[in-house]
């Protein structure tokens, strides 16, 4: 390639997210590949760490502010932040400039931030005009919209549009896939008889729509409905939609015991 075209295609800084780089890497992968198949380049800031929600949503302004800093001074320079999770995305992109007061100059430059922020799976399809991925995935699934990607950011026809364009995949849709999981963050710590009677609930909808295989875009829902599931004895698999998007859903399943194990 050449150092014009190179230089004509726009940067993409990844937020990888706390629990996609703890607990499932390939999601990260998966990502980079989704984004540099669509013409972008895109960049792994090594300087980067948890954008501040847990902070914020327990009423910790000084340490969610302080981590906000650090997330815009890692990310501005680049045409575009996108996250492989509404939550995260949604955090930065609808909540970082309730943070600062009007005459601070970090305000600004949190709403510059916040107006190139991304789910990952609306960057594909509303900023790059993305409608297939090439990837080929057999077998029926069934989608969860997750709370903060969904009520936040607005992304529910975007993963389904991509998902339509997959060879071998049907989208059986469960009952109310736009209900919460019962995940919720610091909800499922607080409150965990309540979330787990919400999960119960996503669950049952999961294993009554009949489809084998279980996506959606935030890990925190996808590891809370794995670890129900796994705990009813279901068989049903869960995964990231971008792995499956991505062609790269080969692997062991969110929740699925390590051989050995």
């Amino acid at each position: 390639m050449s150092a014009a075209a190179s230089a004509s295609r726009p940067k993409v800084a990844l937020f990888v997210t706390c629990l996609v780089d703890l607990f499932r890497p390939t999601v990260g992968f998966a990502a980079v590949k989704l984004i540099e198949d669509a013409g972008c380049e895109v960049v792994v800031p090594a300087a980067q760490t948890c954008c501040g929600q847990p902070a914020f949503n327990s009423g910790d302004r000084k340490d969610a502010a302080m981590l906000a800093k650090k997330v815009i001074e890692t990310f501005e320079g680049y045409d575009h932040l996108v996250a492989p999770s509404g939550s995260c995305a949604g955090h930065i992109a609808t909540h970082y400039v309730e943070l600062f007061d009007d005459a601070d100059p970090w305000k600004a430059r949190a709403e510059r931030l916040a107006a190139k922020s991304h789910e990952l799976v609306s960057f594909l399809v509303d900023v790059l005009g993305v409608t297939a991925t090439g990837a080929k995935f057999e077998g029926p699934v069934t989608y969860h919209d997750s709370c903060s990607g969904l009520r936040e950011l607005g992304v529910k026809d975007q993963p389904r549009k991509l998902l339509s364009a997959v060879d071998g995949l049907t989208l059986t849709e469960m009952k109310d896939p736009d209900v919460c999981c019962g995940f919720g963050g610091a909800f499922s710590v607080k409150y965990p008889d309540l979330s787990g009677a919400i999960v119960d609930k996503k669950t049952d909808n999961i294993t009554d729509s009949g489809a084998p295989t279980l996506l959606a875009g935030d890990m925190g829902c996808l590891m809370n409905m794995a670890g129900r599931l796994s705990r009813k004895g279901s068989k049903v698999e869960v995964r990231h939609v971008a792995e499956v998007l991505a062609g790269m859903a080969d692997g062991p399943a969110i929740g699925a015991a390590k051989k050995g194990a």
